[in-house]
């Protein structure tokens, strides 16, 4: 996976009044948190911004190449603890950001990927998607971007599981084995209702011309 880098400065300010200026100029407030320690930073808002959305970032190992006092460069391996946005705009308004030992085993969420549909959908069937990511252990270093699911097997009436996902070098599932990842179930044929057919087959038939018929009998009598 590539390597993502993000830059930013330290900022002594703080506060509501602060994180609204830095926001106008294009910024975006952040703390970076490291063994009980918290670091304010600042970084440019539309990098951040299309990092999180493009679902790369959100459970990624992320590079912070940090400007602190006097010119210092210093990098930290860091992992997105949280981020708030704006409920109308969605616009990233602050993140946390956890840093993390890069020789230490770690659980994070990883995103699901059908890489290969169901046989049962070219039967007519229909997937349902009941997990769309699952937890796993590995070092920071070897998270995966995501984890593709072949589930080119499953028939209608059948279940692909986490315990049938392929085994990955480095990294250890932590999610239940026996959770559903989709199924494929048969497609609802709708009948018509029983009163329906009921009331359909009780009318009685009509024969065009009947009773004109009998009256011209009757006259001819």
């Amino acid at each position: 996976m590539e390597k993502i880098i993000v830059k930013a400065d330290q900022r002594p300010e703080s506060g509501k009044g602060s994180a609204r200026s830095l926001r106008r100029e294009g910024l975006l407030p952040a703390i970076v948190y490291s063994d009980g320690n918290s670091t304010p930073v600042k970084m440019n808002l539309k990098e951040m911004t299309k990092l999180i959305y493009s679902g790369v970032g959100e459970h990624s190992l992320i590079t912070i190449q940090l400007n602190g006092e006097g010119g210092k460069t210093s990098d930290h391996p860091v992992l997105i603890k949280d981020f708030q946005r704006d409920p109308v705009s969605e616009d990233i308004l602050h993140v946390d950001f956890m840093q993390v030992p890069l020789d230490k085993l770690i659980s994070v969420s990883v995103a699901l990927e059908i890489a290969i549909k169901p046989i049962g959908i070219k039967m007519g069937g229909i997937m349902q998607r009941r997990l769309r990511e699952i937890e796993v252990e590995c070092l920071p270093t070897q998270i995966p971007e995501k984890i593709e699911v072949d589930a080119s097997s499953i028939q209608i009436g059948q279940s692909y599981h986490v315990s049938d996902l392929s085994e990955m070098e480095g990294v250890r599932i932590v999610s239940d084995p026996s959770e559903v990842i989709l199924t494929v179930t048969a497609p609802v044929i709708e009948e018509a209702p029983a009163e329906e057919e009921a009331e359909a087959a009780a009318e009685p038939e009509l024969v065009k011309g009947k009773g004109k018929e009998e009256e011209e009998g009757k006259e001819e009598k």
